[in-house]
């Protein structure tokens, strides 16, 4: 039997409490119901966010 080992859970777990935390983040700046849903859409993408900003900053 060939045992197969799970390559990437650290970063699906450092993903995974960045999502939580941007979560929390997001709704506890929101000013109302549909912000907050809004809030949860950009914690879902917060990594393309971050990284498209940071190419903006350093004009690549």
């Amino acid at each position: 039997m060939q045992e197969t080992a799970k390559k990437g859970a650290s970063s699906n777990a450092v993903y995974g409490l960045g999502f939580v935390g941007a979560v929390i983040y997001f709704i506890s700046n929101a000013t109302g119901f549909w912000i907050g849903v809004l809030g949860v859409l950009k914690a879902i993408v917060w990594p393309a966010i971050l990284v498209y900003e940071m190419f903006k900053f350093i004009k690549a």
